[in-house]
C-alpha cells in the first residue's frame, strides 16, 4: 500500500515537472504582418481581386467648375445699321406697300384711302396716319410726276417728320461725381424686361463702363437668377436678395454697392408689375423714392413688347402716372410688331423711344437711330 502511494506521488511530480517545462519553453516569434500574408518584409503584398476592383469602380474627385468666362461685347456705336437688314425683313410689308401705293399712276380718294389704312394697319395710329397723309397729298401735288426715288424721298420725309423728335434719346450712363448714374427698368412680365436689363448692361460693358446689377424682382425667382446669368458673362456683380424681400431695399443695397465698388451705372430690374394692380404700381414707386434717399435716378426705361399694339400703350400710361418715365424700350421689333408704334408711343407719352429689341441674341439690342429706322423700313434691297 505505501509502495502504491509513493508510486502515485512521483506520477504527479514527474508530470507537473514535464508539463511545466512546456510551459516555460520560449515561444517562436512572429512573423512580421508582411510574412505572414505571404511575402517577406518590405515587399508589397498582391492585394484582393475584390478590392483592386472596388478602387476601380470608386469615382474619381469632382474637379472644382470652373469660372465662367468673362465675354468682350461690342461697342453700341452702328448697332441698328448692323442690325439694318433683319428691321427691313420685318417691316417689309409696311414700307413696302406704301411705296407701292405711292407709285400708282392714279392717287384717287380710294388710293389715299388705302394709304391711311396701311399707316393705320402698322400701329401708326389715326391722328398720326391722318396728318401723314395729308403731308403727302401736299408733296405730290407740288411734285407732279413722280418716279421711284421721288415717291421714296417723299415717303422717308413724311416718316421721318413724325418719328424724329427734340427730346433727348441719349441713356444717361454717365456717374455722377460722387454717385453712380442709376437705371430704373420698369414694364410687364413678358415683355422682355429682365432680358433688356441684361442685354444693356452688356452695351455699357461694350461701350467700357463699369456696371452693377440690382435684382429687384424679389416677386420671382427666377428673374433674379437671368439677371445674374447675364452680369456673370460681362463681369457685372449683382445684388440679390431672397424671394418675397422687399424690392425697395434690394434696390438701396445695390445702388450702395455700386456707390462703394464707384462703378459708372448701376441698373436696376424692378418686378413685373401688372398695371391693372394699384398695390404693385405703388410698391414701384416706392422703389424709386428709396434709390433717391441715396442718388438721383438718371432714367426709367419702360419695356414694351413692339408687338402689343394698343394694349402696350394703355400699360405705358399707367406706368407715366406712377414713375415720371423718361424712355421707352421697344423689344420684338424683328418679328410681327409694326413700325409705326415707334411713332404712335412717342406721340401719346411725349416720351422718345430710346432703344429697340431686334432679336433673341445677346448683342440684338440698339440705341435708337430715326434716319437708320425709316431707311430700313423703305430699303426694298435690305428687306431681300
Amino acid at each position: 500500500m505505501d509502495y502504491t502511494i509513493f508510486a502515485v506521488i512521483i506520477f504527479v511530480v514527474a508530470l507537473l515537472v514535464v508539463g511545466g517545462a512546456f510551459l516555460i519553453r520560449p515561444r517562436r516569434p512572429e512573423a512580421p504582418p508582411e510574412e505572414r500574408e505571404g511575402g517577406p518584409a518590405g515587399t508589397t503584398t498582391a492585394e484582393p481581386d475584390e478590392e483592386v476592383a472596388e478602387r476601380e469602380r470608386a469615382p474619381a474627385p469632382e474637379a472644382a467648375p470652373a469660372a465662367p468666362e468673362i465675354e468682350t461685347p461690342p461697342p453700341s456705336a452702328g448697332r441698328l445699321v448692323r442690325l439694318r437688314a433683319r428691321l427691313a425683313r420685318s417691316q417689309n410689308v409696311f414700307g413696302q406697300g406704301l411705296l407701292s401705293l405711292l407709285s400708282s399712276d392714279r392717287l384717287d380718294e380710294t388710293a389715299w384711302e388705302e394709304i391711311e389704312d396701311t399707316l393705320i394697319t402698322a400701329d401708326v395710329g389715326v391722328t398720326s396716319a391722318s396728318q401723314i397723309v395729308d403731308g403727302l397729298r401736299t408733296k405730290v401735288k407740288v411734285l407732279g410726276s413722280r418716279t421711284p426715288e421721288e415717291v421714296r424721298g417723299l415717303l422717308r420725309s413724311e416718316l421721318l417728320q413724325h418719328i424724329t423728335t427734340d427730346q433727348d434719346r441719349t441713356v444717361h450712363t454717365e456717374p455722377h461725381p460722387a454717385a453712380p448714374a442709376v437705371i430704373m427698368v420698369v414694364g410687364v412680365n413678358g415683355t422682355g424686361k429682365t432680358t433688356t436689363a441684361g442685354k444693356l448692361a452688356r452695351v455699357l460693358v461694350g461701350d467700357g463702363r463699369s456696371v452693377v446689377l440690382g435684382a429687384a424682382d424679389t416677386f420671382r425667382a427666377a428673374a433674379a437668377d437671368q439677371l445674374e446669368t447675364w452680369g456673370s458673362r460681362v463681369g457685372a456683380p449683382v445684388v440679390r436678395r431672397d424671394e418675397g424681400a422687399d424690392p425697395a431695399s434690394v434696390a438701396f443695397e445695390a445702388v450702395s454697392r455700386g456707390m462703394d465698388d464707384g462703378a459708372d451705372t448701376v441698373i436696376i430690374d424692378t418686378a413685373g408689375r401688372l398695371h391693372t394692380k394699384t398695390g404693385l404700381m405703388d410698391e414701384l414707386g416706392k422703389v424709386k423714392r428709396v434709390i433717391e434717399k441715396k442718388t438721383q435716378v438718371a432714367d426709367v426705361l419702360l419695356v414694351l413688347d413692339a408687338t402689343t399694339g394698343q394694349n402696350g400703350l394703355r400699360q405705358a400710361r399707367v406706368f407715366a402716372e406712377v414713375v415720371d418715365i423718361s424712355g421707352i424700350v421697344l423689344t420684338k421689333l424683328d418679328g410681327t410688331a409694326k413700325g409705326g408704334i415707334v411713332i404712335q408711343v412717342q406721340r401719346e407719352l411725349g416720351v422718345p423711344v430710346k432703344l429697340v429689341g431686334l432679336g433673341e441674341g445677346p448683342d440684338d439690342l440698339a440705341p435708337f437711330d430715326p434716319e437708320a429706322f425709316v431707311d430700313a423700313i423703305l430699303d426694298d434691297q435690305a428687306a431681300q
